[in-house]
C-alpha cells in the first residue's frame, strides 16, 4: 500500500480514488512550509499546490519517491534537493489553462473599465458615472502576449474575439507560427513592450525568466498601457513596476506577486502595490472546472506512478545527453542481462536508461541500453559470445 500525504486542497472525488487504489491518505491541507520535514514522515507520495516544498522536508522524507505539484508550476519546490535524492517531481500542465486565460482577460477588462474602484465607491453611496465613463475600450487594441504556451494561446484566442489585436513573442515563437495562431510576430520583448496597449506575461518561473519584465521593458511600454501578470510574481521585477506605475500611469492587474503568502497564510504585506494596481490572490486556477481537472491529473500520475515506476509529466529527468545505444538481441533467459551488465561494469561502463522488450510468445527479447561512452570491440566480443546472445549491435 502507498502512502500518501496530501499537503493541500484537493477534490474529496480524486481523495477517493486514490483511495480505490489502494493508497493510504493523510490529508492534511493546513500544513504551511516549516511543518512538512515533521509531516512527511514514511510517506511515499507528496502532493502540494502552493505550499512549498524545501530541501529540508526532502532530506526529512527517507521513503519520499514522487512530489506531485497539483497544477503547472513548480518553482515552490526544490527541485535540485529532489533530484539529489532521486526524488521524481510531477505536475498536471495544461489543466488549468482556460482559468487563467479568463482571469487574465478579466483583469484587461477590470484595468480599462476600473471595475474594483467603481464598485468600492458605490458601495460608499458615490455615484460617480462621470469619472468611471473615462476609458479607452478594448476593441482594435493591441495586446501583447509575452509566452504563447498554452495559457498565452487562449487568451490570444479570447481577445481576438473581442476585436483585439494580438500580437506576440516566445523564445518558441516562428513567423510561421505566429501567422498560423493569427498573431503579430515580435523579434523581441522589447518590440512587444513598444508595440502594445495592453501587455499580458505569461511565462514559467525560472532561473532565466527571473526579473525577466524589468526596467528596460517598462520603459519602453506606453504612458498609461495595461499590464497583466497572472504567470508567476518572480517574473516581475516589482521595484521597477512600482516606479512604472507612477512614472507612466500604467493600470497594472497583478494575480501574483514576489514572495507571496502560503495558501493558509492570511496576511499580504505588500499594501503599497495593492493600493496602486487591480489585484487577485494568486487565483488563477481557482475554478471548479480547473481544481477538478487538475485534481483528476494528480490521480492520473500516481495511477501511472503504480502502473510503471514513474509519473507522467516528470519535470526533473535529466535530458538525453548520451547517443550511445548499445542494442542486445537474446533469448529470453535467467541471468543474461545481468551478464551483460556485468562486462559493462568491468570496463567502467555505466549504463543511463535501458528498456527490454520481451516479443511474441516469450522466447526471444531485445535490450536497447543507453551507456555514457563507446565499449571497445573486445567487451562488443565477450557480450557476443556469451550464452544466449543473438546479436549484437552499436546504434
Amino acid at each position: 500500500m502507498i502512502k500518501i500525504l496530501i499537503a493541500d486542497k484537493l477534490s474529496p472525488v480524486a481523495v477517493e480514488k486514490l483511495e480505490k487504489l489502494g493508497a493510504e491518505i493523510e490529508f492534511n491541507p493546513d500544513l504551511k512550509a516549516d511543518d512538512l520535514p515533521g509531516a512527511i514522515a514514511d510517506r511515499e507520495v507528496l502532493v502540494v499546490r502552493s505550499t512549498k516544498v524545501t530541501s529540508e522536508t526532502i532530506d526529512a522524507a527517507l521513503n519520499l519517491s514522487l512530489i506531485i505539484r497539483a497544477g503547472a508550476g513548480v518553482n515552490t519546490i526544490d527541485l535540485q534537493a529532489a533530484s539529489t535524492h532521486g526524488v521524481h517531481v510531477a505536475n498536471c500542465p495544461g489543466l488549468n489553462t482556460a482559468a487563467v486565460a479568463e482571469l487574465a482577460l478579466g483583469l484587461i477588462i477590470a484595468c480599462d473599465r476600473r471595475i474594483p474602484n467603481a464598485t468600492i465607491d458605490m458601495r460608499d453611496g458615490k455615484w460617480r458615472k462621470k469619472e468611471y465613463g473615462k476609458a479607452a475600450g478594448l476593441k482594435d487594441r493591441t495586446l501583447g502576449i509575452v509566452g504563447l504556451g498554452s495559457i498565452g494561446k487562449a487568451l490570444a484566442r479570447a481577445a481576438q474575439g473581442l476585436g483585439i489585436n494580438v500580437i506576440g513573442w516566445s523564445r518558441s515563437l516562428s513567423p510561421d507560427m505566429a501567422e498560423q495562431l493569427e498573431v503579430g510576430y515580435c523579434q523581441t520583448p522589447q518590440e512587444l513592450a513598444g508595440k502594445s496597449d495592453i501587455v499580458s506575461v505569461h511565462l514559467a518561473a525560472t532561473p532565466e525568466t527571473r526579473y525577466f519584465i524589468n526596467s528596460d521593458f517598462l520603459e519602453r511600454m506606453k504612458d498609461g498601457a495595461v499590464f497583466v501578470n497572472t504567470s508567476r510574481g518572480e517574473i516581475i521585477d516589482t521595484a521597477a513596476l512600482k516606479k512604472a506605475i507612477a512614472a507612466k500611469g500604467l493600470k497594472v492587474g497583478l494575480d501574483v506577486y514576489e514572495n507571496e503568502p502560503g495558501s493558509s497564510d492570511p496576511e499580504f504585506h505588500d499594501t503599497e502595490l495593492a493600493a496602486a494596481v487591480m489585484c487577485t490572490p494568486h487565483i488563477g486556477a481557482s475554478t471548479e472546472q480547473a481544481s477538478e481537472a487538475i485534481a483528476q491529473g494528480v490521480v492520473d500520475n500516481i495511477e501511472y506512478y503504480l502502473n510503471t515506476g514513474r509519473p507522467l509529466h516528470s519535470v526533473n529527468l535529466r535530458g538525453k545527453r548520451s547517443h550511445i545505444n548499445l542494442v542486445v538481441r537474446h533469448f529470453n533467459r535467467v541471468g543474461v542481462l545481468a551478464g551483460v551488465l556485468d562486462v559493462l561494469k568491468n570496463v567502467g561502463i555505466n549504463v543511463e536508461e535501458m528498456e527490454n522488450t520481451i516479443f511474441d510468445g516469450g522466447h526471444a527479447a531485445s535490450c536497447n541500453l543507453v551507456l555514457d561512452k563507446t565499449p571497445d570491440g573486445s567487451s562488443l566480443k565477450r557480450i557476443g559470445d556469451m550464452d544466449n546472445i543473438i546479436q549484437v549491435m552499436l546504434k
